[in-house]
């Protein structure tokens, strides 16, 4: 199990190392060649030529753009990647309901149909119930040891296959949070680089400079916007992803607690 976790956690490095590159690249080239398109401008002029649709609007946000870009990339993919790693370790059908089952079952001294029961669910909660059903078999009879014992060896075998399991499905969750604390920032500052521009053109001796005023005021809007949408969307997917980790958590302890005190109340020795 050990060794299957660690290719698991090698994985999810691998993956989170070579995603947040792509997606800036990925970013950058959209800001280039999608957002930056001739088409998207007055003239074709996309330095100088004002916007004609949403995306030239966009461009006009300036270097901050892109960043933006990439961290709502980097917010998207990883939502996606830990939905799914999530879906995964719930397992199969309802893990109310498979809890339900197996309690019923330990409770009657089935622990073959638990373990089979465990084998179907899979996911997270399955295998750290299997692997306390797996110690409650080979402690079950064991004359050499006492009752005490056997209930502190259960308990430790599925306190280790928790240890094993859970940082799998928190992982990566940093990443996010992180997202849902830079991406306002990185707007706020794309913002006041868009209101030195937009005051610098009413500075000017005279008529203000109309194109600078209109440009610095769309990079101030449009970096907020960017911004805050990129932290809104991290927070919520934060605490979606946390509160179903927090699900299957109480749901381990749950099997556990009814597993060990399945063996006290059928065991006296």
């Amino acid at each position: 199990m050990s060794n299957a976790k660690a290719g698991k956690t090698d994985a999810n490095a691998l993956f989170a190392l070579v995603s947040i590159p792509v997606a800036i690249v990925v970013a950058t080239l959209i800001y280039m060649f999608v957002l930056g398109n001739e088409a998207n401008f007055e003239d074709g002029d996309v330095t100088g030529g004002h916007p004609l649709n949403l995306m030239g609007t966009i461009h006009k946000g300036g270097f901050i753009v892109p960043i933006l870009i990439s961290v709502n990339l980097i917010i998207l993919i990883f939502s996606i990647e830990r939905f799914i790693t999530i879906a995964k370790a719930k397992g199969k059908g309802s893990v109310e309901a498979f809890i339900a089952r197996v309690r019923e079952m330990i409770g009657r001294q089935q622990l073959d149909a638990a373990i089979s029961e465990c084998d179907k669910q899979k996911g997270s909660l399955a295998n750290v119930l299997r692997s306390g059903l797996e110690k409650y078999k080979e402690v079950e009879h064991d004359s050499n040891i006492g009752k005490d014992e056997k209930i502190a060896a259960i308990q430790k075998e599925l306190e280790e296959a928790t240890t094993l399991e859970l940082p799998m499905l928190s992982k990566n969750l940093v990443i996010l949070s992180t997202c849902a604390s830079i991406s306002t920032l990185i707007g706020l500052i794309g913002t006041v680089f868009g209101m030195i521009r937009a005051f610098a053109a009413l500075a000017q001796a005279g008529a203000p400079d109309a194109v600078a005023l209109s440009t610095g005021i769309s990079e101030a809007l449009i970096n907020t916007a960017l911004g805050i949408i990129g932290s809104t969307i991290a927070i919520i997917m934060y605490n979606y992803f946390s509160n179903r980790i927090d699900t299957l958590t109480y749901g381990i302890d749950e099997a556990g607690f009814s597993l060990v005190q399945s063996f006290n109340a059928t065991h006296k020795k």
